[in-house]
């Protein structure tokens, strides 16, 4: 699987161009799943926020809006319930999936509940864009003060990655370069604190940051 792990989507051309070489073809021929699982664990999400995500317009345009070819809806805790042999090949017929924010933790869990956890090693030319907690979930740790989900046993998630992000810098009166550098220091490990015009990509193991705004890397 190929990862494209943003703040806020694809937010420029220049993480729009590493998208399009990451799909080996334009956006607009490419077929998207969006997975809105992450919103319903985060309390400041709700159905007026999963619907302005799947609504593909003006509500969700560094996304689900950016002009795909098809674009549908894989909603990750309905899976269980419906059986491997119709959603898996609606995940294998896709480009991409389109991961967007809420609570990592409960995102995380979804994943693996689902069965999409032990697909992904099988979707070798399949590109992950996430946004926040759609990228966080690939790594190791989201550190406490990300977690929101009040069932969430820990701040562990899928470590698909090796190292942990902190999004949205300077988005936000919280998120501040400063308080990045105190959740590194609890992280402890290697991590990136990344604005909304910033992209993470990691293709074949290689890691590469994309960006036309601001990001640091700790560790």
């Amino acid at each position: 699987m190929k990862l494209l792990l943003t703040s806020g989507g694809v937010t420029n051309a220049s993480i729009r161009a590493a998208l399009v070489q990451m799909l080996g073809k334009p956006v607009e021929e490419s077929a998207a799943l969006v997975v809105p699982t992450a919103q319903w664990g985060h309390p400041m999400c709700g159905p007026a926020s999963v619907r302005r995500l799947v609504a593909a317009g003006a509500g969700s345009p560094h996304l689900a809006g950016l002009g795909w070819a098809s674009l549908g809806v894989l909603e990750l805790t309905a899976l269980p319930t419906i059986g491997a042999e119709r959603w898996v090949p609606w995940v294998r017929e896709a480009d991409v999936l389109l991961v967007d924010g809420g609570d990592a933790t409960y995102l995380s869990h979804w994943v693996r509940e689902s069965g999409l956890a032990a697909l992904l090693p099988s979707l070798t030319d399949t590109v992950w864009v996430g946004v926040s907690a759609g990228s966080m979930v690939m790594t190791p740790r989201i550190g406490t003060s990300f977690v929101a989900w009040p069932a969430a046993p820990d701040d562990s998630a899928l470590s698909v990655v090796d190292f942990s992000i902190f999004p949205h810098l300077d988005a936000f009166p919280s998120n501040t370069l400063e308080a990045a550098q105190r959740w590194a220091a609890q992280i402890g490990g290697p991590a990136y604190a990344i604005d909304e015009q910033t992209a993470i990509t990691v293709v074949d193991g290689t890691v590469e940051v994309v960006s036309e705004g601001r990001w640091t890397r700790f560790g």
